[in-house]
C-alpha cells in the first residue's frame, strides 16, 4: 500500500485564502494571457484589415474554442485526478495520470489541425461565413490550424503544472508567448503588411514556444518523477481522465455550438437589418473576445480553487473545501461587479480600441454591450461551481451546469427569440439564460453542501467514537 502524509501537504495545511492568492492569480494570469492572444490579432487586423478581417476571425473562433474545450479535458481532467489520488496518498497511480493527460493533449491537438486543415471550406460555410468574408476567413484559418496541437498543449499543460505546484510556472509560459505574438503581430502585419497572414503567423509562433516551455518543464515534473511508462496510454487512466474532465469539455463545446449558431443568426438577421451582414458579425467577434478577458479572470479563480478542493475533499477536509469555494465565489462577485460597470459606462471607448468605423457600427456595438450583457455581474456563478463538481470528482453535475447554460436555455433563445423580434431578440437571449443559470446554479451546490456537511458531521461522529 502506498504512503503519503496528508498532513504534509500545503494544500492541506496552509491558510485558504493565502492559498487561493498563491494559485489563483498566476492561473487569472495565465487564462487572461490566452484570451489577449485573439485580442491582439483582432486589434491589428481590425486597425489593418477592417471590418471584414474582424468579421473573419469571428467566424473561425469556434475553432480557437474547440481548443480549449480539449485542453480542459485532459488538463483539468489530468490535474484533478492528481489532486484527488495525492489527496488519497497514491502517488503511483497519480503519475500515471499526468503522463496519460499529456500525451492526449498532444493527439488531440495534432488530429484537430488534421481535420481544420482537410475540411476547411465545409467548416468555415457551416459556422456561417458569409462569401465578403470567406478569404479573410481561410487565409487566417490555413494558418493559425498549425497552432492547434501547440495551444492545446499550453492551455491544459498549465493546469498539469499547477497541480504540480507551480502556478507562477504557468503564467510565465502563458506570459512568453503572448509578449513575443504582440511584438510579431505589430512587425508582421503594420511593418511587413501582411494582413491576415501576419496575424495568424504571430499567433502561432507564441505558442509553439509557449509549448516547448511546457514540454521542458515536464521533463522535470517535481511532485512525483514522471518515467517513460507514465506516458504509455492506458484505458482505465484515459478515462478517469475524461470522466472528470467532461464539465469543463462540454461547457466550452456547447458555447462552440451557441458561437456558431450566432454566426449564422447574426448573418441572417444582419443582412435583413439596417446593419448589414459584417457590422452585427464583426461587432460580436470584438465584444465576445472582450468578455472572454472577464470570463478567463473567473475561470482562472476557479482554477486556482481546483487543486484545493480537489486535495482536500480527496482528504476529506470538507470544511476546507467549502472555504475554498466561498472564498471564490467572493473574489468571483466583485470582479464581476467591476466588469459590469465598466461595460456599461465605456462600451463605444471600447469599440474604438478596434479602429474606426461607420455610425451603425458602433451603434450596434454599443446595444450589444448593454443587453447582451446585462447580467455579468452574476455570470461568476456557473463557471465557479462547475469547476467545484469537478474538483470534487462529481462530473457530472458540471456537465449539466454546462448544459444548463449553454444549450438548455440560451440555446433555444437564440434560435425561437430572432424569429418574432429579429436581431434584437437576439440580444435579449444571453440575459435570459444567464439568470436561469444563476438560479439552477445556486439551487444545485446548495443541495451540495448540505450533504457535504453531512459527510463531516459523520466524520466528526465516527472520530469522536473511537
Amino acid at each position: 500500500m502506498e504512503t503519503q502524509t496528508t498532513s504534509s501537504n500545503p494544500l492541506g495545511t496552509e491558510k485558504v485564502t493565502g492559498l487561493m492568492i498563491k494559485f489563483a492569480i498566476p492561473s487569472i494570469v495565465a487564462m487572461v494571457i490566452g484570451a489577449v492572444y485573439n485580442i491582439v490579432d483582432q486589434l491589428f487586423i481590425g486597425h489593418a484589415v477592417g471590418t471584414l478581417g474582424n468579421a473573419a476571425t469571428n467566424v473561425v473562433f469556434p475553432l480557437t474554442t474547440s481548443c480549449t474545450a480539449l485542453a480542459l479535458l485532459f488538463g483539468i481532467g489530468g490535474s484533478a485526478c492528481f489532486n484527488l489520488n495525492m489527496g488519497r496518498g497514491e502517488t503511483k497511480k497519480a503519475a500515471h495520470y499526468i503522463g496519460n493527460a499529456l500525451v492526449m493533449l498532444v493527439l488531440s491537438g495534432i488530429i484537430l489541425c488534421t481535420v481544420a486543415e482537410i475540411f476547411m471550406t465545409p467548416l468555415l460555410r457551416g459556422f456561417g461565413t458569409p462569401d465578403n468574408v470567406f478569404p479573410y476567413a481561410k487565409e487566417y484559418l490555413r494558418v493559425t490550424a498549425i497552432g492547434f496541437p501547440f495551444l492545446i498543449l499550453t492551455t491544459g499543460g498549465g493546469h498539469l503544472m499547477r497541480a504540480d505546484g507551480s502556478p507562477k510556472m504557468t503564467m510565465i509560459c502563458s506570459l512568453t508567448g503572448a509578449i513575443l505574438n504582440i511584438f510579431l503581430d505589430a512587425l508582421f502585419v503594420l511593418g511587413f503588411d501582411w494582413g491576415m497572414t501576419g496575424a495568424a503567423l504571430a499567433t502561432i509562433i507564441g505558442q509553439i514556444v509557449s509549448g516547448t516551455i511546457v514540454i521542458l518543464y515536464m521533463r522535470g515534473f517535481k511532485t512525483v518523477p514522471l518515467k517513460p511508462g507514465h506516458l504509455r496510454l492506458r484505458w482505465e487512466y484515459v478515462k478517469q481522465i475524461t470522466v472528470i474532465g467532461t464539465s469543463p469539455f462540454f461547457n466550452q463545446i456547447f458555447m462552440m455550438v451557441v458561437q456558431i449558431v450566432m454566426n449564422n443568426s447574426l448573418t441572417y438577421y444582419g443582412a435583413l437589418s439596417v446593419y448589414g451582414e459584417a457590422i452585427p458579425l464583426a461587432c460580436c467577434g470584438i465584444i465576445m473576445k472582450v468578455y472572454q478577458i472577464f470570463l478567463s479572470v473567473i475561470i482562472g479563480l476557479s482554477q486556482g480553487a481546483q487543486p484545493i478542493e480537489s486535495f482536500n475533499y480527496g482528504a476529506k477536509k470538507y470544511g476546507r473545501v467549502r472555504e475554498a469555494y466561498f472564498v471564490a465565489l467572493v473574489y468571483g462577485l466583485v470582479i464581476s461587479l467591476a466588469s459590469f460597470v465598466f461595460f456599461r459606462l465605456f462600451p463605444r471607448q471600447i469599440l474604438e480600441w478596434f479602429g474606426s468605423n461607420t455610425e451603425e457600427y458602433f451603434e450596434f456595438g454599443v446595444l450589444f454591450f448593454k443587453i447582451f450583457m446585462f447580467f455579468t455581474w452574476l455570470n461568476f456563478l456557473q463557471p465557479i461551481t462547475a469547476n467545484f463538481f469537478t474538483a470534487i470528482g462529481k462530473p457530472k453535475k458540471g456537465v449539466f451546469l454546462s448544459l444548463t447554460r449553454q444549450l438548455i436555455y440560451i440555446l433555444p433563445l437564440i434560435i425561437v427569440l430572432p424569429i418574432r423580434f429579429g436581431l434584437i431578440g437576439l440580444l435579449y437571449s444571453a440575459p435570459i439564460a444567464d439568470l436561469l443559470a444563476a438560479v439552477t446554479t445556486v439551487l444545485m451546490v446548495w443541495a451540495e453542501l448540505r450533504g457535504m456537511k453531512r459527510l463531516e458531521q459523520a466524520k466528526d461522529s465516527v472520530i469522536t467514537t473511537v
